[in-house]
C-alpha cells in the first residue's frame, strides 16, 4: 500500500515560524478515505441494518452491528503510525472520527421513525391492527423480553419526549426527534 507524503514542513530563518502545509496528493488521499467512509456507510447501513427499524435489541446484541461497523473503518482508515510504531486504531478515535454516528444510533432513530408511522396509520391497515392488537393466550414462564413497542418508548424518554402520541400527528416536529435520536449520545 502507498502512504503518500501528508505535509510538508517548511521552516524560514527570518521570521522563526513553521509552517505546516497538505501535499496535493495527500488531499487526494484524504478525499478517497472520505468517499470510502461515505460508502461504507450507505452499504453497510442497508446492508446490515435491513428491516431493522423492528427489531427488537438487548444491550449484548446491539454490540453485533456496532463490532461490524468498526472493522469496517478500521479497514478504511488503516493503521496510523505514531513514536515510531504501527498501531491499531482505538474504538475512542474512530468514534471521533465517524463524529459519534454509528449504525445502533441510526437503527433507534428508524425504529423512532416507524413507531410514528405506525401511530398515524388508518387504523384498516395490517401493520396498525399488528401493532395494537393483543395477544390471546398464556405467556411462558420467566422475565418476558422486552417488546419492541416498550424498547421505542424508553428511547422517547431518554431523549426526553413527553406525549408522543400528540407529537407524531405534526410531521416536521417528529423528523426533528427522529434526527435527535440518530444524534444523541445516551441511545
Amino acid at each position: 500500500m502507498h502512504w503518500p507524503l501528508l505535509y510538508k514542513i517548511t521552516v524560514t530563518k527570518q521570521d522563526r515560524q513553521c509552517t505546516c502545509n497538505v501535499n496535493s496528493e495527500a488531499r487526494s488521499w484524504i478525499a478517497m478515505q472520505n468517499q470510502c467512509v461515505t460508502y461504507s456507510k450507505c452499504v453497510s447501513v442497508s446492508l446490515v441494518a435491513y428491516g431493522a427499524e423492528t427489531w427488537t435489541m438487548t444491550k449484548k446484541e446491539e454490540q453485533v452491528p456496532l463490532i461490524f461497523e468498526r472493522k469496517i473503518f478500521r479497514r478504511i482508515y488503516g493503521r496510523k503510525y505514531e513514536n515510531w510504531e504501527w498501531e491499531s486504531r482505538t474504538n475512542r478515535e474512530l468514534e471521533q472520527m465517524s463524529k459519534g454516528e454509528n449504525i445502533v444510533k441510526w437503527i433507534k432513530g428508524q425504529r423512532i421513525s416507524w413507531l410514528g408511522h405506525l401511530e398515524r396509520m388508518e387504523e384498516d391497515r395490517m401493520p396498525k391492527k399488528i401493532f395494537t392488537q393483543e395477544l390471546e393466550g398464556t405467556k411462558r414462564r420467566g422475565r418476558p423480553g422486552n417488546g419492541w413497542r416498550e424498547e421505542a418508548e424508553r428511547d422517547l424518554q431518554v431523549l426526553g419526549v413527553r406525549r408522543w402520541r400528540e407529537l407524531v400527528t405534526d410531521r416536521d416536529k417528529w423528523r426533528g426527534i427522529v434526527r435527535q435520536a440518530k444524534a444523541h449520545s445516551g441511545l
